[in-house]
Order: C-alpha cells, then structure tokens, then sequence
C-alpha cells in the first residue's frame, strides 16, 4: 500500500534525541515490508478458520461433528451442484456463485498468462535500475522504449481474449435464466415461472383498475385467443398511506376522547374544592377555554375534525374494498405461451420506434393512451414491491435527484478515510507546524523500522478501508437505493450495485493508485495544469516508475487483506450468528418447551442425528416431477404461504457482494501485467469466496420459499461491468504505452484499435433461443386458479379490523 498520511498534532518533538539513520535501502527486503502483511493477513485468516470449525459449526449444527461427519459435509457442500443450490437457496443464489465460479476460472486463466510469461519477463529481462525485490516483479523494470514492450503487448491481447472468453461463457449460462429458473431445466413444469408469459404495461390510464374491459377487449383483437388473463392492479402506494393514515388519525382520536374524559373528571374536582390558588387557576383554566373555543382550538373542535377526516379515509378506503379506486396505471397482460409474449415485447418495442410523426391512432388506443405505454417482459410477482405500485413519477425521480446529488458530493469530497486524515494534518500545521515537522522526521524513521511498523502503516489502514467500505459505505448506499422507492427489488438491487461500484473504483482503485484522499483535490490539482497552460509535473509524476510501483504495491496490498481476512471473516458470518444467539437468549425457558412453529425446527426433527450425513437433495427417480412438498424444510421451491404485497426481506445483500467482487476483478485485471503477483491473489480471492460462499448459502443465508426465478436484468448489470473492468484494463495498458512506450507511438495506436475492436464486439445478451421455446407448455398446464399477480396485488389485510 501507498504511505499512509500520518501526523501526531500539538506532539512536540525538539527535545527527543535524532532519530537512527533507516535501513540500508540495499538490503534484500521486499519494498513496503510486503512479507509482513502476508504473515499477518495469514495469521489472521488462520485464527478465523479455527474459530469456524471449534465454535460456528457448533452453532451451525447443534454439535461439534466428529472429523469424518464434518469432512462429509464439507465434501457434500463443495459437490452441491447449481440445481441443488437453486433449489434450496434460490436461483438468484445460484446465478452469484456461478459468476464467481466463472470468475475464478477467468483470473486463474489470466493467472497462468501472468505468472509464467509476464513475470518472468519482468525479472529477468528487465534492465532498469531497481533495488527492491517487489518492484522487479512490476513492468517496470523493463526500460523505457524496450523491445520486450511488444511481449506485454502481445500478452495484453491474449489477457483481453481470455477475459472475453470467459466472460461470454458465463453469459451464455447465464442468459436462460433471463426467463427460467436457476436451474435453466424448461422441461420441468414446477420450474416454469407465470412470470416468462407475461407482459408488463407502465402508462395506462387510472381508471381502467375499476374497468379493465377495453384493455382486454384491445389485447384480444390484436392477439385473437392468445390471452390468458390481464391483471390491472389498484394504486397500492395510496392503500398504504391512506391505510396508515387511518390507523393514526384513530389512536388520536382514542387518546383525545381519554383526555377529555380526565379533564372533566379534574374540572368537576376543582369545583369540588375552589379556594386561594386552585381558584385563581381554575380562572385562569376558564377563561383560558373562553378563548380556545373563540378562535377553535378546542379538544372538541379537534375532535370533530379528526372524526371528519376519519369519514374521509373510510370513503376511499371503501372504494378499494368495492373496487372502484383508482389504478396504479400498470397492467400484466398473461398470454398462453412465451412465443405470443415476445412477439408482444417486439411489436410494442418496433411500433414505439417505427411510429411516424403525424400518424393518426385508432379511437380505442387514444381512450387507452397508446401513446404513453411502455412495455417490458414482465418481472416475478415477488419480485415487486406492491407498496410502491402506484407511486408518482415526479415523487419518484425528485427522490432519485437527492439521492445521487447526494453520492456525488460524498464522491467528492468525502471518498475516502484518508481525507479526514489530511484534514486533520492541515489543522494540525496551523495550529504547530513546527511539531508536525518533527513528527513527519519520526514518521519517516518509522516507516523502516520494523514490522511494527508495517502493521501501523499496511495493515491497520487497509483494515480501516475495509471497514468503511465493506460495511458502513455499502449499507449507507443501501439505505440510499431503498429511499429511493424502486419498482422492483431487482430495480433497487441495479441501482445500490451501480452507486457501490462507482463508490469503489473511485476509491480502491483511483484514489488509491494517485495516492489522494478526494476527487476534490485531484479535480484542482489537474485543473492547475490545463489553466496555466505550461507542463505540468503532476502527470508526469503520476506516470513515473515509482508511482506505478507504490499504485500496484496498494493493490497488492488490499487484495491481500479482502483475500485472507475479508473472506474469513465471511466464512464467521459473525451478524446472522449474533442475531441467532440473541433471539434464543431472550426467549422463555417455558417458551422452549413448546414446539417452534418455524421452518429450521421442521429441519431439525428431520433427520435430527443423520442431518450431517443426509444428502442435501433428496433422491428422486429421473423424470418424476415435485409434486408438493415431500419432505417440509427439503423441497424449497414452493412459493411462501403467506404472500403479502410486501417483499420479504432478503438476508444476504446480493448488491453489495457483487460489488464488492467486480471491484476485485476490476483491480486484478487492471493490473494484471503491470503487477503479475495480482492476479494469483485475485484468483485465489474469488476460488476462496466461492467455497466459503456456498457454505454461507446452504446453511446460513438459506432463502426458504423465494421465488425459483428473476428476470435476469441484475445479472445484465454485472455483465455489462465485467465487460467494463476488460475495457478498462486497455485503457490502463493504452496510457502506460503512450508514456512508457516506443517512440513512434506504434503500440499505443495498436491498444487503441484493440479497444475499439473489442467495443464493436456484439453482446449475447439482446438474443434469444427459439429453440428453447419448443420443450415449453402453455400456461394453461401449470396455473390452477388466480395467478400469482392476481394474488400478490390483493390488500391482504383485514377490512373488518379498519370497520369499513
């Protein structure tokens, strides 16, 4: 890692004695102490392990297992298949660990590329003057202009076809689930999604929720008995409000009504007994009233107001309850095969685009403002927030304006945790400069000291970066993407994954390779070169050796550290584990001895002493189908049973693991070849993870009942940013030769078409096998009765509790 800025403020130094010269830098030690990080970041990663398989697994299977029982499921957990792992974790858990499975393959690719040709040819034939052993390893000790540039070059076109590889190849498994299941099995009827024959219509008018015959009436001429159902959902983010509303203006019309009724009790004691001061008061209370009731601030004249407004939310509570509320201006149109529905998506799609200016439309499109739909496949019913169905658009986006305004200042002047140090060492040299002078000649002798040393200056800072960005950053980003009432949780999840990511590769990868603590001071500082006009030393400082040593040195240093204890300290999964021992100490001891109605006691009772021997699929012959549940606690690709129009809140943050994982790739592909030790660490990060979390999966954050299917468009997100981090690894390998390169430009120009080659390459994600629709059955042959939109988007509260 980079120095870390350190000042000791108001500290004064001039009495203590000179400080003993640093080491020699001749010595064979690794530049910036990189062998003491390792040791420590092991160490760490050692003692989490342990604490894993003495205490976690304990609280993970109500004993410590024997070593042959604890290797079996261990073994069971590392052969789990994706279509066990969609069954009982769900496909959104089985599409995470197939892109870090895919992930890993892509790095240990690259890897071999790295470590047996780029590395060696930075050891040994490289020329430039080096001392420490780190920084031959680097591209750096190959001389400016040398004709072994042109290996790197080659190297770095073989990196960018590797990557391409893999990465389609991981969008090519990954495209079926767009519409099927995680297990991608079309052929299964329980895995087919109601979802995959829908459409979904944003824009239609409010008042077709109460009268949906002309919307059907369109669909069925357009597509003549292709239409299975349409669903016009009622405006549920009013029903919310207006429920809640209700619910206040009743507990204050109780507590008025109980305030009355004391203040008359009191009035009718004080009159009991008026003498000397109670009566003065009781004067004062009366003419106090005398004025309340003139200008209407009486508890009465509150109390007939409250019971008005209680009329008034009763009325329109009573229009939902009789169906003649308004809409929230979305319909799901249900076709009775997936080939009429995206012919739909392609005809609504074509028409929007195709339309001519001026056209005339037909008089039922103008009564259904054709004009103003937009159409779109449709996403899963429990994927849908219904309580945010209805919400106003304006509401929507002055919401998302705050929010990224909001992220951008962050972004500027609060990136990093290095810039409250900076701030506090600019304080600290107006109030002594003196003293920080003195410190800053102490900081330097401590920077070669010893290993203590290294735990101050690498170890510690990496923790605190780890930290901020790991756990506060990501849940404030959260917090941000929920404020800002998405449609769907797929929605909301694309849009924490795009602020997360941003957020990290400013921070672990710009600011932390130019060695700054805010975008602010770098905007300024590069501002100065192109304002004065004359050369500035700052880019050239940023392209010098030592600048790319001490960025690829921070690199190193940080994956290191998420690698051995970011990823142990996963495998603890220290926050479901707490919140578990809380919940079984504050529960009665009379209450144990009552059977728990909840899905890990029917687990337990199960197989109670074989749980760590039993296969985690159920055997079933081939072809025979899930009908039902067979075993409760096994079968996990039921829908929940109590289906609210409120999402279930999902216990592993999907968003900030991947964004957390593409920031790894993006800094491993970065600098692959600038800094071949990277990419083993890289790789070892994303083989490490997988394993760790797939055990997380099965026994920790085990989605029981979430839908078997999604509409794929977080999975297009992460895509679209891998093919990114590609794109900016050429760019990265475009500036270093336009610097460090051939004097004739030649291999810059040829990066430079590389990159513009691999732009032009067409994406796999906009197509669609045809053929995969062959072994598909209509809708008719696994739907019985309402369907899923139909069942989420009804109130599912009791209108007898609200008297209505």
């Amino acid at each position: 890692m980079a120095p870390f800025p350190s000042s000791l403020p108001g500290a004064n130094f001039s009495s203590a004695a000179p400080p003993s010269p640093p080491p020699d830098p001749g010595e064979f030690v690794w530049y910036g102490n990189i062998q003491y990080l390792l040791n420590i970041s092991a160490v760490g990663a050692a003692f989490c392990v342990l604490l894993f398989l003495l205490v976690k697994l304990r609280s993970d299977h109500r004993r410590i297992p024997g070593p042959a029982a604890l290797f079996a499921k261990l073994l069971a957990v590392y052969h789990a298949t994706a279509t066990q792992i969609a069954l009982h974790c769900g496909a959104d858990a089985s599409q995470f660990l197939h892109t870090e499975r895919g992930s890993f393959a892509v790095l240990f690719s690259i890897s071999l590329v790295a470590v047996l040709a780029s590395l060696p040819l930075n050891l040994y034939g490289g020329t430039a003057p080096i001392s420490d052993q780190f920084s031959r390893t680097t591209i750096n000790h190959i001389s400016r202009g040398s004709p072994l540039l042109w290996v790197h070059f080659f190297l770095m076109v073989l990196v960018v076809v590797l990557a391409h590889f893999g990465i389609s190849k991981i969008e090519e498994k990954l495209r079926i689930t767009r519409f099927r299941d995680g297990n991608g099995n079309p052929s299964d009827p329980n895995a087919n999604s109601i979802a995959i024959f829908t459409i979904m219509v944003q824009g239609i008018p409010k008042f077709l929720a109460a009268d949906k015959a002309t919307l059907e009436e369109y669909f069925q001429h357009r597509y003549p008995g292709k239409v299975y159902r349409v669903v016009v959902p009622f405006d549920l983010s009013t029903l919310d409000g207006l429920v809640t509303s209700w619910a206040d203006v009743q507990d204050s019309i109780s507590k008025l009504e109980a305030r009355m009724d004391n203040s008359a009790s009191r009035d009718s004691g004080d009159d009991a007994g008026e003498n000397g001061w109670n009566s003065l008061l009781a004067r004062l209370r009366r003419a106090w009233a005398v004025a309340a009731v003139r200008f209407g601030f009486t508890d009465e004249e509150r109390l007939r107001k409250l019971q008005n407004m209680k009329i008034n939310l009763q009325g329109k509570l009573l229009d939902y309850k009789e169906g003649r509320a308004q809409g929230a201006g979305i319909a799901f149109v249900v076709f009775k095969d997936v080939y009429t529905t995206n012919k739909a998506v392609r005809d609504f799609r074509s028409e929007r685009k195709n339309r001519p200016i001026g056209q005339f439309f037909p008089l039922m499109e103008l009564q259904l403002e054709r004009s103003r739909w937009r159409v779109e496949r449709a996403p899963s019913a429990a994927d849908i927030y219904w309580n945010n169905l209805g919400s106003s658009k304006l509401f929507v986006r002055l919401r998302r304006v705050a929010v990224n305004t909001c992220l951008l200042l962050m972004l500027l002047f609060c990136s990093s945790p290095l810039a409250v140090i900076n701030a506090m060492k600019s304080a600290a040299r107006i109030i002594n400069a003196e003293a920080l002078d003195h410190a800053e000649i102490w900081f330097t002798w401590f920077e070669g000291s010893s290993w203590f040393a290294t735990v101050i200056l690498q170890f510690l800072p990496n923790v605190l970066i780890f930290v901020s960005m790991y756990i506060v950053i990501p849940s404030a980003l959260s917090y941000l993407s929920k404020f800002e009432k998405h449609l769907t949780v797929s929605g909301e999840q694309r849009a924490a994954l795009l602020k997360m990511v941003c957020f990290f590769l400013v921070n672990i990868i710009l600011l932390r390779a130019l060695v700054e603590s805010s975008l602010e001071g770098w905007i300024l500082q590069m501002g100065k070169c192109y304002l004065d006009g004359g050369d500035c030393k700052r880019i050239e400082q940023y392209m010098s050796a030592s600048f790319l040593t001490r960025s690829c040195l921070s690199a190193l240093a940080f994956l290191i550290t998420s690698t051995f204890l970011g990823i142990s300290f996963d495998l603890l999964a220290p926050i479901p584990w707490i919140k578990k021992a809380l919940k079984k100490f504050r529960k009665n001891d009379m209450l144990q001895l009552v059977p728990e109605q909840s899905e890990e006691y029917a687990l337990e009772q199960n197989h109670q002493e074989d749980s760590l021997r039993m296969p985690l699929v159920p055997e079933r012959g081939n072809g025979s189908a899930m009908n039902g549940v067979d075993l409760q606690g096994q079968d996990l690709s039921v829908y929940p049973i109590n289906r609210s129009f409120h999402m279930p809140k999902q216990t592993f943050d999907f968003a900030q693991y991947y964004a957390f994982n593409l920031t790894i790739f993006a800094l491993t592909m970065i600098y692959s070849l600038f800094a071949p030790l990277v990419v083993p660490i890289g790789a070892a990060y994303f083989g490490y993870r997988y394993l760790v979390d797939k055990y997380n999966f099965l026994f920790v954050y085990r989605a029981r009942g979430f839908p078997p299917g999604n509409d794929g468009k977080l999975m297009d997100r992460v895509l679209c940013i891998m093919h990114f981090c590609v794109v900016m690894f050429l760019v990265s390998m475009l500036l270093f030769f336009s610097v460090q390169g051939d004097s004739t430009k030649l291999q810059a120009i040829f990066t430079l078409g590389v990159l513009f080659f691999y732009k032009l390459i067409p994406s796999r994600t906009d197509g669609f096998q045809l053929s995969l629709l062959e072994g598909l059955q209509g809708v008719d042959s696994f739907v019985d009765g309402p369907t899923d939109y139909e069942v989420f988007s009804q109130p599912t509260f009791d209108w007898n509790t609200y008297q209505i």
